[in-house]
């Protein structure tokens, strides 16, 4: 890759974390880094909106709902600190496109191959829960990131929200309306272009892990599938 769009990429990373466009979401992550849990009581917490994470030469993105409040929210780098990036990078490890199954902090030497990680939302909302106008407000900022990342192939959704989103960014980026009806999402779905392929997976939240909704071999079977899409051998 390019020195200049390694630079660049770097400077679109700056900007998205001095992003404060959406009042809620700038109220809460930081009242989170404030009070903080009392596991990280002895930590600094990030409390910026977290910019894209991996590879700049990756042919597959995987796109999730938003940073956790004491994950992302906590270490300022995408699924690291919590246990949905715990069951992500493991199952990434397996697959060969990362370089450890585990995903503790900013500078612990991970690396990923062919992939990168972000998501439609920058910034830790209450509940877990942005609102579509939050995530229309961030959709600038992945339009800016995708165009940095040509050669991405692939979307990998990380559930319904994602799904959505990921809809709304191809339609812009292509100049095209919104299919009619809009392709649902569902685990292991695909959807052909234009501009790149989708494939879903139901997100590796607690929810879906502890009940068995989302299994290791489920979200490996994704991953394979996604690989192979995107020509990651």
């Amino acid at each position: 890759m390019s020195s200049d769009r390694t630079s660049t990429l770097e400077s679109l990373s700056a900007e998205i974390q001095a992003c404060r466009h959406c009042p809620r979401l700038v109220e809460w992550r930081e009242q989170v880094a404030r009070e903080r849990r009392a596991a990280f009581a002895d930590q600094q917490y990030w409390g910026r909106p977290v910019p894209g994470f991996g590879d700049p030469d990756a042919r597959l993105l995987l796109l999730g709902l938003a940073p956790a409040a004491h994950g992302a929210n906590r270490t300022g780098r995408m699924f690291t600190g919590d246990r949905s990036g715990d069951f992500l990078y493991a199952a990434l490890w397996r697959a060969g496109l990362a370089s450890s199954p585990v995903s503790e902090q900013r500078g612990d030497g991970l690396t990923l191959r062919g992939v990168w990680i972000t998501a439609a939302v920058r910034c830790a909302p209450p509940a877990n829960r942005p609102t579509l106008q939050e995530r229309a407000n961030c959709l600038p900022w992945s339009e800016r990131e995708i165009g940095l990342l040509p050669g991405v192939t692939v979307v990998l959704c990380l559930g319904a929200f994602a799904w959505e989103a990921a809809l709304v960014l191809r339609s812009t980026l292509a100049g095209i309306p919104l299919p009619r009806p809009r392709p649902r999402f569902s685990h292991g779905g695909e959807l052909p272009g234009p501009g790149f392929q989708m494939i879903g997976c139901y997100h590796p939240s607690q929810q879906n892990t502890f009940t068995g909704r989302l299994t290791e071999v489920m979200i490996d079977e994704v991953i394979a599938r996604a690989r192979t899409l995107a020509g990651l051998t």
